[in-house]
């Protein structure tokens, strides 16, 4: 499932090719996208809407719009943007989908979900082989309580250790499980909660509430050296992750651990090790990262 990187990698390109621009077509080809409202509606209400901005919150993508509506995206395992070039009709104006050869081009997409045509000839498909990617629709005051209600803060934002530790110290469940649920820190996943707790030393089974202060502080350095490091990389592709442009983000060629199990520790060279906490796969040293005491 895209993290925090990846979702900042697709709205850094997503950005320059929709702030500005109206939407002049919209199409809806599946109902779950939009469910549980008609997807008809939904396409009619984005119809004409300006884009003024395309944010991030979590793992979130929030195309906000001068009607003060905004469109809340989720990837989630499959979901991608791809964004074609502009294409003119005879007069050089954008054509009609018709004379469009970029919409047939984007429109034969291999699991193509939804197709935004903007008022400059640019089209923004979504595609999603798994089909489990959302779009939701909020009307003005509706973005910050459904945000809210979902996430906790920002790992990159202002979001100290000491807000860490508060957080942390309320809960006995395994720090792993901890930090992947996004009420406690927004945007970490599988991938870099992995590679965060290898960078800090800290086993994923360790009890949340029992880090001490220094470890608490690590660990809040390694979550957002982690991400960062992903950023930087545009993200990592493992099967399906694309960003808009096509390309491929470069993250797990750089991986300490995660998916390494059977591979020497980079630090210590111990081989490392692969279990399952909190139903996920998870990586790490049994040397580097001591477990927690009987």
């Amino acid at each position: 499932m895209p993290e925090l990187p990846e979702v900042e990698t697709v709205r850094r390109q997503l950005e320059p090719a929709l702030v500005g621009r109206s939407l002049a077509e919209v199409e809806i080809l599946d109902h779950r996208l939009v469910q549980p409202r008609d997807r008809g509606e939904v396409a009619a209400e984005l119809l004409g809407e300006q884009v003024v901005a395309v944010g991030r919150r979590g793992k979130y993508l929030l195309v906000r719009f001068a009607s003060r509506r905004a469109l809340v995206v989720h990837l989630r395992m499959t979901g991608a943007f791809l964004v074609g070039a502009a294409t003119a009709g005879r007069s050089g104006a954008p054509g009609t989908p018709g004379e469009r050869a970029g919409l047939a081009r984007l429109a034969a997409t291999p699991h193509l979900r939804a197709l935004l045509v903007l008022d400059d000839g640019v089209e923004v498909a979504f595609r999603d082989v798994r089909r489990f990617g959302t779009w939701t629709l909020l009307e003005p005051g509706e973005l910050r309580p459904y945000l809210a209600a979902r996430l906790g803060p920002e790992p990159l934002g202002a979001f100290s250790a000491a807000d860490l530790g508060a957080r942390l110290a309320r809960r006995q469940a395994p720090i792993k499980a901890v930090i992947l649920d996004q009420a406690t820190v927004a945007g970490v996943g599988n991938i870099y909660a992995d590679e965060a707790l290898w960078r800090s030393r800290i086993h994923p089974l360790r009890p949340a509430a029992g880090l001490s202060a220094v470890e608490v502080r690590s660990l809040h350095r390694a979550i957002r050296a982690s991400l960062n490091a992903g950023i930087a990389r545009q993200g990592a592709t493992l099967r399906d992750y694309r960003a808009p442009d096509g390309s491929s983000g470069g993250m797990q060629d750089e991986f300490k651990v995660y998916g390494r199990d059977g591979e020497p520790c980079p630090r210590c060279g111990r081989v490392l090790a692969k279990s399952r906490v909190a139903g996920r796969g998870t990586h790490f040293c049994p040397r580097c990262q001591r477990p927690p005491a009987a």
